[in-house]
């Protein structure tokens, strides 16, 4: 199998395969993620990922941390004191809930000969974003199940010499852990800090020191088989699908979103023009890659290897042809 440092834009012909599939991938819907992080689990369930460490972190209600060789799929919470005016009616329905008044969520309080808020008995705990005058500040939630990006310009490939990563016909990427000799090229190549190698005990943690990551679960696709995090996710956030049709379908939601006053709603990794010639597994944002910990502009990081090549060559050409003129001017 060949592979190029940034091209094309269907990477399973390019990678050999004659009777290629439909490109697989993701496309997370941020707006509906819940946190409830069943994904978590039933990634690490299918493809037997060992427990890495259940940290209370400080900064966040998110125990799992980040990406990493025993996490493939991580849920991020993000706490915002600030959204849309959205966020506030939301709020303001969520406040008089808790006190036991439902019109706000449609409920006849007439009908139900409920007059007066109800106690429901609900702790006193100050609510997030409430002042000292019971108003309360814009405060929401922002949650996003990350993933390897299945990237159709991969650095990973590029840069792995025992040819242990590799494309398939679905044009995901994976490792083959028999073949990885751990050298770690691939950890600092990749744009989005995903694949890393797994820390352990030797002969006690498996793949201990081997380069590990989302494999789009190679063997369930294989089968005709749903991810199995896409396939536990109660409200859809993570949609399963050819890439080409979850596209459409992204854009559709997003001017559902657009429709409805949620004008931050944007689409991230979709287009085969950006730097990584799109993602294969690609999300819609409702606030600004930054805040989601992602690259604004991402590009693939073996992008300029060719022309370093080239004047890396010209260099080494030079000194020797000043090496030799030097050895021949001094003999004379």
């Amino acid at each position: 199998m060949s592979n190029s440092l940034y091209g094309p834009l269907d990477p399973a012909p390019d990678a050999g395969w004659r009777d290629e599939q439909p490109r697989k991938g993701f496309f997370t819907d941020t707006s509906i993620c819940i946190g409830c992080k069943a994904c978590e689990v039933a990634c690490k369930e299918w493809n037997a990922v060992p427990e890495d460490g259940l940290l209370m972190l400080g900064s966040s209600y998110d125990n799992s941390g980040s990406l990493g060789a025993s996490t493939w799929r991580h849920v991020k919470f993000i706490e915002q004191g600030g959204g849309s005016s959205a966020t506030d009616v939301l709020n303001r329905t969520a406040d008089s809930a808790l006190v036991g008044d439902r019109t706000a969520l449609g409920t006849d309080m007439d009908a139900l000969e409920l007059r007066a808020p109800v106690d429901l008995g609900m702790p006193t705990a100050q609510l997030p974003g409430a002042g000292g005058d019971g108003a309360r500040a814009e405060f929401r939630w922002l949650m996003e199940s990350d993933v390897c990006k299945h990237c159709t310009h991969a650095a990973c490939l590029d840069v792995c010499p025992t040819g242990s990563l590799f494309r398939t016909e679905f044009g995901t990427v994976v490792v083959q852990d028999d073949i990885c000799n751990g050298c770690g090229y691939c950890v600092p190549a990749c744009p989005f800090g995903v694949i890393d190698r797994r820390i352990g005990e030797k002969g006690v943690t498996k793949n201990e020191g081997i380069a590990q990551k989302c494999t789009l679960c190679y063997d369930r696709i294989g089968d005709g088989l749903e991810p199995a995090c896409s396939k536990a996710c109660p409200t859809k956030s993570i949609q399963y699908g050819d890439v080409d049709q979850l596209r459409l379908a992204a854009q559709e939601r997003v001017d559902v979103l657009h429709a409805q006053g949620v004008h931050d709603a944007r689409l991230y990794g979709e287009s085969t023009h950006d730097g990584i010639g799109g993602l294969g597994a690609f999300f819609l944002l409702l606030d600004e890659p930054e805040v989601y910990g992602l690259p604004p502009d991402p590009v693939v990081t073996t992008r300029d290897l060719p022309v370093m090549w080239r004047k890396a060559a010209l260099a080494a050409a030079t000194m020797l042809a000043g090496a030799v003129a030097a050895f021949v001017g001094a003999g004379s």
